[in-house]
């Protein structure tokens, strides 16, 4: 092999890949005793209502797995493909839930009506992750279960809509399912471009991968939907479902339930360090995390929101003490540090 045909497939496999630490920006520290202990990098893009591109960090172009952060777009899918659910079932099908007997009971009532039960879906078995509520299933002598698994709404809601079209039920999660090649359908359309590399999720079900761009694109398309004349109709169900049931979306007191109970935007986070949130307006943050950390990225996003004012400041802070949570130490939980923005996003605010 030539060395010219080498540096060309050594650029082609490196643009198939998440962005390098030395294309990436950092975006926020982790600050004890007032000196930088940790740095979280990454990329982070904010797009406008038409879906251009208003702020940027890092190299929001490349590729990335949008994990869970996809879940609205798969909901839409299989509302388009036929599935027959409520608002709430909605709101779970696109949540990474902690699995609480609530949450459970709703899933598990969405497989009822189908005629289904749990061992239909086929993510994993899971406890739930909140303490209490684990405590309160082992109590009852509940074993793990599928319900419990944080994507069993999704599942869910991918076999209403094959029960309706009369596909195969057993093969959902393949990627050459119907169920599946209408949600590759929708992401490309949302996100205005062709999902790439295509994985496997933890729950199973098929992982594309999108720019990061592309994802705010078209989480931008679904959080305007409320207020758009030509929005489609199951993104406008999408939309009104996750602000109506936030709780379903994530849980009471986590990150994303508190940021649409309270700020009334869309916000959906993903494994591996990806959020995404829009505002009414289609004004959308994206942001990845290298490290696959969740611990800054609804700082980094709700910051750059509030610096567009699509946020109120005091709003912003009283939002970020409920989910930023404090570097802290010693038996009595003193704060000795703190989760800050770095530097490169400090100058785009």
């Amino acid at each position: 092999m030539s060395a010219t045909n080498s540096a060309k497939q050594s650029s082609s496999s490196t643009a198939a890949h998440t962005a390098a630490v030395e294309e990436s920006a950092e975006l926020a520290w982790v600050t004890r005793a007032g000196t930088v202990e940790s740095r979280h990098i990454g990329s982070a893009v904010m797009v406008d209502p038409d879906g251009s591109v208003v702020e940027s960090l890092g190299a929001p172009s490349r590729p990335i797995f949008p994990r869970s952060t996809l879940k609205p777009f798969q909901a839409i899918a299989a509302l388009r493909s036929g599935a027959l659910i409520s608002g709430e079932a909605v709101a779970v099908a696109c949540g990474s839930h902690h699995g609480s007997k609530r949450h459970q009971e709703l899933v598990a009532s969405m497989l009822r009506a189908e005629s289904l039960d749990e061992s239909d879906m086929k993510c994993p078995t899971a406890w739930p992750a909140r303490e209490q509520d684990f405590i309160d299933h082992l109590e009852n002598a509940r074993p793990k279960t599928r319900l419990a698994f944080n994507c069993s709404g999704k599942h869910a809601a991918f076999l209403a809509a094959a029960r309706t079209q009369g596909w195969r039920l057993a093969t959902y999660t393949r990627p050459e399912h119907p169920m599946q090649q209408a949600v590759m359908e929708v992401i490309a359309e949302y996100c205005r471009e062709t999902p790439g590399v295509v994985g496997v999720d933890g729950c199973g079900a098929p992982a594309p991968t999108v720019s990061l761009t592309g994802l705010a694109r078209g989480f931008s398309a679904i959080a305007s939907a409320t207020s758009r004349r030509d929005a489609e109709v199951h993104a406008f169900t999408v939309n009104q479902a996750m602000l109506d049931f936030p709780w379903a979306v994530h849980g009471r007191g986590e990150a994303n339930t508190v940021v649409m109970e309270e700020l009334g935007l869309l916000a959906k986070l993903g494994a591996e360090g990806v959020l995404i949130v829009g505002a009414p307006d289609g004004t959308a943050v994206a942001v990845k995390t290298l490290d696959g950390s969740q611990r800054a990225h609804h700082l980094v996003a709700l910051s750059l929101l509030a610096a567009r004012g699509v946020i109120d400041l005091d709003d912003l802070a009283r939002v970020l003490t409920k989910i930023n949570k404090p570097i802290v130490g010693g038996v009595d939980g003193e704060q000795v540090g703190s989760v800050r923005l770095a530097s490169p996003v400090l100058e785009r605010l």
